[in-house]
């Protein structure tokens, strides 16, 4: 009985949190039609998506930067004796926030050459 305390109280909170939410925003977009506001401001304007190289560049570099982690990361782990799983999570961060940020550096030195 005690073990299911927990997970029932949690998504009994889950649930409040979200009732309590959807009941507020409708009362509140109620309360602006009825003071006159044009009810279209509640929906969102279509997004022009569209992908570009930049952003492609981006993602595969950061999948690069991720896969060097992992390799560098087992490579420390193996043969430096470094404690398991910690060296592998932090090359992963590291290397794939330097290629963040390499991404970011190249893209500014691409705006700054069309200029």
């Amino acid at each position: 009985m005690e073990g299911i305390v927990i997970p029932v109280s949690f998504f009994l909170m889950v649930f409040a949190i979200v009732y309590i939410s959807l009941t507020t925003r409708n009362r509140e977009r109620m309360a602006m039609i009825e003071k006159g506001v044009d009810p279209k401001i509640f929906t969102p304007e279509p997004r022009n998506v569209k992908v570009s190289q930049y952003s492609t560049f981006k993602w595969g570099l950061f999948m690069v930067g991720l896969a060097v982690g992992l390799f560098i990361g087992m490579f420390l782990e193996e043969y430096a004796g470094l404690p398991h799983g910690s060296s592998i999570i932090s090359m992963i961060l590291m290397f794939g926030g330097l290629a963040l940020i390499l991404s970011y550096l190249w893209k500014g030195r691409l705006e700054k050459n069309k200029e």
